[in-house]
């Protein structure tokens, strides 16, 4: 089960250099968690800002897992900059045999790259252009902005469409959008690979959260 921790400081008590604080104190928790991936999507971010940010991240994660990898949101500009494991797409970006063929350039690692998706064709094209993993979203309703799930019926059409491959890397398909510890193992059932979130990894006891969902 693959675990997505997205992150938005802003959602984070107090302001400015206290969110700051608080989130790359929230990655490091996540790393020690256990967490698989941490996507770093402070959007609002100028260049300079983000690199600076992402940098102080990838030494929350290294100094607090050996598995835990770090993807910065869209710019893998900076992803290859400060050192990132990745690089996570949005579905309308260039597809990832580009971002591959990018990063061979000023790097020898392979980054891991997902997708985000919102259809089973997103998924499908995620998984054709070469990426690791799609997260599919949302799920279910946002309680928040009353925006309506596509449902578990999608998920478990995109999961089960995806054609078999002889290879053995095998790619994901994650749960985003309303996930939660009550509803999570619905997912699986429904045959994602895993979960994603925002306020699921950012909120509440991380350590616990982490240990609930891999019991599922």
């Amino acid at each position: 089960m693959l675990l997505y921790y997205i992150t938005d400081r802003r959602a984070l008590a107090g302001s400015g250099t206290a969110q700051r604080t608080a989130l790359l104190r929230r990655i490091a928790e996540a790393a020690r968690a256990g967490v698989d991936y941490i996507q770093l999507r402070e959007k609002d971010l100028g260049s300079r800002d983000l690199e600076c940010l992402a940098g102080e991240a990838i030494l929350a994660v290294r100094d607090n897992s050996a598995v835990t990898r770090l993807l910065i949101n869209s710019r893998t500009d900076i992803a290859l900059a400060c050192g990132a494991d990745g690089v996570h797409l949005a579905s309308n970006e260039l597809p990832a045999f580009e971002i591959r063929a990018l990063w061979s350039r000023g790097s020898d690692r392979e980054p891991i790259i997902g997708v985000s998706a919102h259809s089973l064709a997103d998924v499908l094209r995620a998984k054709s252009e070469g990426a690791d993993f799609a997260v599919l979203a949302p799920i279910f309703e946002k309680l928040q902005t009353g925006a309506k799930g596509i449902g578990l019926d999608a998920l478990r059409e995109a999961c089960s469409a995806l054609p078999s491959s002889s290879s053995s890397k095998r790619f994901a398909v994650l749960a985003l959008g309303g996930v939660s510890l009550a509803n999570a193992r619905e997912c699986l059932r429904a045959g994602a690979d895993g979960v994603a979130g925002i306020r699921l990894f950012q909120g509440g006891n991380l350590k616990e959260t982490v240990k609930q969902l891999r019991r599922l």
